[in-house]
């Protein structure tokens, strides 16, 4: 099976990580950090032929990369920055993701850019619009996406019904793709482990290994056990994100790159709460402002503010929810409230830290950087440039290496899932009468899973209760709550409720009424006594009560203290 990430497959990646250095071997390349990059840079390494080991604290993607604002964009506003080069690697690698290495994942989607004066801003905008498509074709590979088209007021509120009409003068409209942030991550760990890769989350990295001044390694602690164990790799690549800073300090006090963390906010309501058959971009006094499509919802976001309080659960508070409201409002014919809201989360960037004070106009290239032999670090970049930063971070990776190392080939490697999920489209009403399930569960199967749905699709034949909603909770099977244990590395209920599925900001509850059934589900999967099934569900209704208790707050400081008042799981024996 491709890529299965089981518990079975944890412990074997487990026991050739440690074969390092019981058998007085190496890898060629670890990677610490699973979020988009430092998959990335896993699929990037194994496909070129090197032996590879993935390590990643908590759990895949359990920061920044599962909590963006699920766009793979090219970013309008970078144009007005002119920083066209960033553009146009980013919609080219948009294209890419559309048309070959992920087709099921990354879905296009239309936007309105609302116009709001009457003479200037038309022929401003379009002649941004033109370069923006453009951009995108530069490459020699059709996009997958129309082309722009410019539209009146009545052609406005035919697609955005729920527009006011004094909130514009018209719109342009144009096309951009989305993805499920998390679930890309999975994907891409999943097809590295298809490939040889040795993927371990849930595994913290509390020191490097050194050989003199070079590093030849990490000490790590199993967080499921407690072991602690080394493991050797010739190069050593550093793609922690926002965490940058502090893993350098464990080698040196000279790191290279600072890394500065940029808090973005983003609510989720029903989509029925307006009328629109197309997403919106607005221009806010520090950024723009994004109303997403997504299922039956909407994501609307983001804030983008300096973050220097706790990195792994920043928090959202009552100023950001109200700043997001009251931007979406001045375009709305009825307002949204605060009982509107189903789900908030919020995430950090990773920005490359520079003069100024602004976290919106710091700059969103990548670096990658050698601070001291063996170590190689990467940060800043965007995810819809992920593929790109890995590819960077291991060519530097390979350049001190005595052997001669093909060159990247993942822009011909499709992810998990992606191989034969056209056809398998076309086919889903067979599929649907074949086991004897709704054909709108297949779809929403095969946009989750791609062709690996007939996995899933399998559980449900073989046991029939796992083909039952959960509850509070309509949209997923119980099946897919097994398939995320034995097949994605889920270790506990909240990377089921948070990144498996997005129960947690999708559910009005926020997955409470799930999170009985998705643990007993998961306990005999895992080897879970029942007071370990009882703690993780008790742990997870108290995520959420921190969580709304942090939402409740006036300002960060008062939101951090709130969100910390739950730490992280830790398995009871």
């Amino acid at each position: 099976m491709a890529g299965r990430l089981g518990p079975e497959g944890r412990s074997q990646a487990i026991g050739r990580l440690r074969e390092t250095v019981s058998r007085g071997g190496e890898l060629d390349v670890l990677i610490v950090g699973g979020g988009v990059v430092g998959a990335g840079a896993a699929l990037d390494a194994v496909t070129r032929g090197l032996d590879v080991g993935i390590v990643e604290q908590r759990d895949w993607a359990s920061g920044t990369s599962s909590r963006s604002s699920k766009l793979i964009h090219g970013g309008l506003r970078y144009l007005e920055m002119l920083d066209f080069r960033l553009v146009q690697e980013a919609l080219q690698e948009r294209g890419l993701l559309l048309q070959r290495i992920a087709p099921h994942l990354v879905k296009p989607v239309p936007f309105l850019y609302p116009l709001s004066h009457r003479w200037w801003e038309r022929p401003y905008v379009g002649m941004g619009m033109v370069l923006y498509d453009g951009l995108g074709l530069s490459n020699g590979h059709r996009t997958g996406l129309p082309v722009h088209k410019h539209l009146f007021r009545r052609g406005t509120l035919r697609a955005a019904p729920s527009l006011r009409d004094d909130a514009m003068v018209g719109a342009i409209r144009y096309y951009d793709a989305q993805v499920d942030d998390a679930r890309m991550v999975t994907a891409i760990v999943r097809t590295a482990a298809h490939y040889g890769a040795h993927a371990v989350n849930r595994m913290r990295v509390v020191g490097f290994v050194r050989e003199g001044e070079r590093v030849v390694g990490a000490h790590v602690r199993d967080l499921e056990t407690g072991e602690e164990f080394d493991i050797r790799a010739k190069q050593v690549i550093n793609a922690t994100g926002v965490w940058t800073d502090e893993t350098q300090s464990m080698i040196t006090d000279r790191g290279q790159l600072k890394v500065r963390a940029s808090k973005g906010v983003h609510l989720v309501v029903p989509r029925d709460r307006f009328q629109s058959t197309v997403g919106l971009i607005l221009r806010t006094e520090k950024s723009v402002l994004f109303v997403i499509p997504w299922g039956r919802h909407w994501i609307i976001g983001t804030t983008d503010t300096d973050w220097q309080l706790d990195k792994a659960h920043p928090a959202a508070s009552s100023k950001d929810i109200d700043y997001i409201l009251d931007h979406v409002n001045q375009v709305l014919r009825r307002p949204l409230t605060r009982e509107d809201v189903e789900g908030v989360y919020a995430g950090l960037r990773p920005l490359l830290a520079g003069e100024n004070d602004s976290t919106a106009k710091l700059s969103r290239e990548h670096v990658v950087a050698h601070p001291v032999p063996g170590m190689v670090v990467i940060a800043g970049g965007k995810f819809t440039t992920y593929r790109i930063m890995a590819r960077d971070a291991v060519d530097e990776a390979v350049r001190s290496m005595d052997v001669l190392v093909p060159a990247s080939v993942t822009d011909r490697v499709p992810l998990v899932g992606a191989d034969g999920f056209k056809a398998m489209w076309n086919r889903r009403h067979r599929l649907a009468a074949g086991a004897s399930v709704h054909v709108a569960r297949v779809e929403h199967l095969l946009n989750r899973f791609g062709s690996l749905a007939t996995e899933v699709l399998d559980l449900i034949a073989d046991d029939p209760s796992l083909g039952e909603p959960l509850p509070g909770a309509d949209d997923y099977l119980r099946a897919e709550v097994v398939y995320a244990v034995t097949h994605e590395a889920a270790r506990h209920l909240e990377d089921v409720l948070t990144r498996r599925t997005r129960i947690s900001i999708e559910a009005w509850d926020r997955g409470v009424s799930s999170a009985p059934v998705v643990a007993e589900l998961m306990a005999p999967l895992l080897g879970w006594s029942e007071v370990q099934r009882e703690n993780e569900i008790a742990h997870y209704l108290k995520r959420v009560e921190a969580e709304r208790l942090s939402q409740e707050q006036p300002d960060d400081a008062t939101a951090d203290v709130a969100r910390l008042g739950v730490a992280d799981i830790i398995p009871v024996k």
